[in-house]
């Protein structure tokens, strides 16, 4: 303090910017003369983008567009935020399962293993990611970002609504996947089960599999063809993925149930 007057840290930045959201269901929002405390002396715009979708807790992003940034000198508005801890992602658990569980399971769903040999997956804390509704394909890291800040050693089960189309000669073209940045979030969030209601993370119209070696190279087991996760809540649960014991697979059938 100098007087009365509060001494400005050598650090303290804040920066001034006007916003446009699009949502991929439909709609939008725009902010004009936004400001936020910084660190450092700049930011980027994805960056930018990325603290309005996580702070507004905005669903189902698909674009955020940043206009007229200035950054400025001035005190900090915001109490500085303690050091997240590291998240803990529980190795998968290879004993036998024994458990009276709510049954979502369907014929056809599939766990890959990371490293072709699995012979049970422990349950765990489960999170729903809602993105029924969605315009195109592609789910992005911005779409991710407000229903997964607190994922660390949890199953993150994406719901599209694909699973209604389970049957149809459709079904496995077309249907949305994680976009390969929104895999390595999901890693960089420590997940420890990624799963949705469709065929599986990746476009299976071409022959890349970019999402599955993101998560798998990272130790994380994927399962498709979910269905059943409209009647789950977006968390307060417990999911188990238990496929039968056997070596040598990269991939089996596999029953999931989730623990209310």
């Amino acid at each position: 303090m100098v007087g009365d007057r509060p001494v400005l840290g050598h650090d303290d930045h804040r920066v001034a910017f006007d916003f446009e959201v699009e949502f991929s269901n439909g709609g939008g929002i725009r902010g004009w003369d936004f400001r936020l405390d910084i660190e450092g002396t700049d930011i980027s715009d994805e960056a930018l983008g990325d603290y309005i979708v996580r702070d507004l807790r905005l669903l189902m992003v698909g674009s955020v567009r940043i206009l007229g940034k200035r950054v400025f000198r001035e005190r900090h508005k915001r109490p500085a935020e303690a050091e997240p801890a590291a998240p803990l992602v529980p190795a998968p658990d290879a004993s036998p399962h024994d458990r009276r569980l709510v049954d979502l399971s369907h014929a056809g769903t599939v766990i890959g293993a990371p490293y072709h040999r699995i012979a049970g997956i422990a349950d765990l804390e489960g999170r729903v990611v809602r993105m029924e509704g969605m315009a195109g394909r592609a789910v992005t890291r911005r779409a991710l970002l407000p229903a997964t800040q607190d994922v660390g050693g949890k199953a993150v089960l994406i719901e599209t609504g694909w699973s209604a189309a389970w049957g149809t000669p459709g079904y496995v073209t077309g249907h949305p996947y994680l976009t390969p940045d929104a895999a390595e979030h999901l890693r960089d969030s420590g997940a420890a089960l990624v799963g949705i209601d469709g065929p599986g993370v990746d476009d299976m119209d071409g022959a890349a599999r970019p999402a599955h070696a993101v998560l798998l190279r990272a130790g994380i087991p994927v399962v498709g063809n979910l269905t059943g996760l409209g009647a789950l809540p977006t968390a307060g649960f417990r999911f188990s993925a238990v496929p039968a014991r056997a070596e040598g697979m990269g991939a089996l059938p596999v029953r999931t149930w989730a623990r209310l």
